[in-house]
């Protein structure tokens, strides 16, 4: 805990505009995403189609939607920021892993690769000091 006390300080000390935009940006990319998956079952079936054999791959296509979309709210108002980040790890190695298993799209690649580093610098930031995260902390 004191790990995370010591990032938090360090986050707030060093917070700008453009981080906390950037993380509203990432969040609602992560938000249309899984409004698009659940709206478009075709194309999710497709993406998972290298997955199908793996134990659990019905499991891996109703958990990418939902984790989306909160997960997306969740990073655009900055609560709980880290644990939401975590949360679309997998996911987000499993879109890059898509494209060397399946069929190759740059696009797509490059898309995952930027949420994939994205997800993974906030994990160590934090939700920074325009969020949800910061003002509750601040009316304790």
């Amino acid at each position: 805990m004191g790990h995370i006390k010591n990032l938090n300080k360090w986050a707030n000390a060093h917070t700008y505009l453009f981080l906390d935009l950037i993380r509203i940006m990432l969040g609602v990319v992560l938000f249309i995403k899984g409004i698009e998956f659940m709206s478009n079952h075709v194309e999710m079936e497709a993406m998972a189609r290298p997955f199908k054999d793996i134990p659990g791959g019905m499991l891996i296509l109703h958990y990418i939607a939902p984790a989306h979309f909160v997960g997306g709210i969740l990073i655009a108002v900055g609560l709980l920021t880290r644990w939401a980040a975590i949360a679309q790890i997998p996911i987000i190695l499993g879109a890059v892993l898509t494209n060397f298993l399946g069929a190759m799209n740059t696009n797509n690649l490059i898309l995952a690769l930027v949420v994939l580093l994205l997800c993974l610098f906030f994990i160590v930031y934090g939700s920074g000091k325009h969020s949800a995260d910061y003002y509750l902390k601040m009316q304790q």
